[in-house]
């Protein structure tokens, strides 16, 4: 099992700030494959990956990272601000 979290319109878009997964995804781009097939308003919320960031266990990470080992994943919008 695998935590998600989900922030900002991304949480908002998909109704959950946190879930617990079982995927057989090996990326993080398969994670996100498996998510939007579930259901629309994960397929909104994933439309566009260049407007979303991930992080695997606290570390920014790409959306080809490997998920072996990993217990989180988060997905946010990019940050802003200087």
């Amino acid at each position: 099992m695998i935590d998600v979290l989900y922030f900002a319109w991304v949480r908002e878009r998909i109704g959950l700030s946190k879930e617990q997964v079982e995927s057989s995804a090996a990326t993080v781009a398969d994670l996100v494959e498996e998510l939007k097939a579930r259901e629309e308003r994960y397929a909104a919320a994933f439309a566009d990956l260049a407007a979303v960031r991930v992080a695997l266990d606290q570390e920014l990470a790409e959306f080809d990272a490997p998920l072996a080992g990993v217990r989180e994943v988060a997905f946010f919008p990019p940050m802003t601000g200087g």
